[in-house]
């Protein structure tokens, strides 16, 4: 459930930021607090933003992929309010914040198309939190299915199950059941 940027945009943040960053799963892109530095567009692998409580408690917020972005919900803020973790091998572009800000001033057709990128992330999230609304796990299948089209591949199952809130196994078993039934 992520808003794909458009070439145009991918690469107006290539030619901003440095070298591209490699990252393993576990390894951290920056923490909640950190200082903010950068907006990252993710090339490959993925990535989770992950929000942590005050008792320990992790809610992901998203998952990114080749082409999303990551922290550009705190490209205003001084620090980030949430952390992002490599969860399958892969590279991030760092643009630095305020580079990224000047080239929002400075090309008006950039920050429009900016515009829309983000707005269809809303509409995302919009989505998740309708999704994540519903109890039961075949109501969350179903809005999903509503939003997006076809469930994803049985190897994305994993990453579908994070997104509608629910264990991998209790994903498992309401697909198995409705099969049986349908």
């Amino acid at each position: 459930m992520i808003a794909i940027m458009s070439a145009a945009i991918f690469q107006t943040l290539a030619a901003m930021a440095g070298d591209p960053r490699r990252l393993e799963p576990g390894e951290s892109l920056f923490r909640q607090g950190d200082p903010v530095s950068s907006l990252f567009a993710v090339q490959s692998g993925m990535f989770r933003l992950v929000r942590y409580g005050a008792g320990g408690d992790a809610v992901v917020l998203q998952q990114a992929r080749g082409g999303d972005t990551v922290a550009e919900a705190s490209i205003y803020s001084d620090v980030y309010h949430c952390s992002a973790e490599c969860v399958a091998a892969g590279s991030v572009l760092s643009v630095p914040a305020a580079r990224f800000r000047e080239r929002l001033r400075s090309d008006p057709a950039f920050a429009e198309e900016w515009t829309r990128y983000l707005a269809r992330s809303i509409q995302n999230a919009r989505a998740r939190s309708e999704i994540l609304a519903a109890r039961t796990i075949e109501e969350r299948l179903a809005r999903w299915r509503a939003w997006f089209g076809d469930l994803p591949e049985k190897g994305q199952w994993k990453e579908l199950a994070v997104e509608i809130g629910v264990t991998p196994e209790a994903l498992y078993r309401a697909l198995a059941r409705g099969r049986r039934s349908g």
